[in-house]
């Protein structure tokens, strides 16, 4: 009977260790997202304060847009901030996506050495990009299909000018931004970046980086982010609950009063605009 009894006890421990670990793994939301929100500390900053409001273990992993959509195909995840919003778009319409919504912004801009070799600053965007041609002078692109490499090749295309992958001066990282940042820097090269991401180089460098904003302001450099969840129509194992649940708080009050607090070196990296 002792024996029974231990043998018992073993099972209902076991058991209830097992129901603790589902209900663990029922409260933990997996996430892809684009390199900025995680390169700038903001997901660091916004997680504490969903787990707090929700009980919900937010984990995510940063790559760029086009793998992130990728992740969310391969059911590898259960929701999406990403921003590239035609990808987005087709993204839902091929069924992979429900409920985009629109989360915050920022915008795009085009750094370079302060000299400004190429003479690039005080114009337009696509200005700037007929000069760094005409120049040949060096631009580092990410060349990952991310959502800042899928803008800037749209922005080659907007000024009228062939991509120039085929150039010598043209540099595909395949890397993330602030790495490309850094071997624009050490070309003495032009690059683009999300305006963050660049408020992150620029604390990291002491408020001097070696990079500055040479253009900024056009209109064809906004930047939206928006959140998506994997449609569970398409991966069974996607908690659609849980992302319901995500896009629910990061489009509320609190969070979205969050992300307009968000700040490096009293700077504002994101505007919060969900609707």
């Amino acid at each position: 009977m002792q024996r029974n009894g231990v043998r018992l006890l073993a099972t209902v421990c076991l058991s209830l260790l097992l129901i603790r670990g589902s209900a663990y793994a029922a409260d933990t939301l997996m996430m892809a997202t684009t390199t900025s929100t995680d390169n700038t500390g903001l997901l660091d900053y916004l997680a504490p304060h969903f787990e707090k409001a929700t009980g919900i273990d937010l984990k995510w992993t940063a790559v760029g847009t086009g793998k992130a959509l990728a992740l969310g195909k391969n059911c590898d995840v259960d929701v999406l901030l990403v921003h590239a919003p035609p990808a987005e778009r087709q993204y839902v319409e091929d069924g992979y996506g429900v409920d985009r919504t629109q989360i915050m912004y920022n915008d795009f801009v085009l750094i370079g050495p302060p000299g400004d070799p190429a003479g690039i600053g005080g114009g337009g965007v696509s200005d700037a990009l007929k000069a760094v041609k005409n120049k040949g002078a060096v631009f580092a692109s990410r060349g990952d299909n991310s959502g800042t490499n899928k803008k800037e090749k749209l922005l080659w295309e907007t000024a009228g000018l062939a991509l120039p992958e085929k150039e010598n001066w043209y540099v595909q990282t395949g890397q993330g931004m602030l790495a490309t940042i850094r071997i624009a820097a050490e070309r003495n090269g032009y690059t683009m970046t999300d305006r963050g991401t660049y408020i992150k180089y620029e604390a990291d460098g002491g408020g001097n980086p070696p990079l500055v904003i040479l253009v900024e302001g056009d209109e064809r450099l906004m930047n939206q982010y928006s959140v998506l969840a994997v449609n569970p129509k398409r991966c069974e194992t996607a908690k659609y609950d849980l992302a319901t649940k995500f896009s629910g708080w990061i489009a509320g009050k609190e969070a979205q009063q969050l992300i307009a607090d968000f700040r490096l070196s009293g700077k504002q990296l994101f505007t919060p605009n969900a609707y």
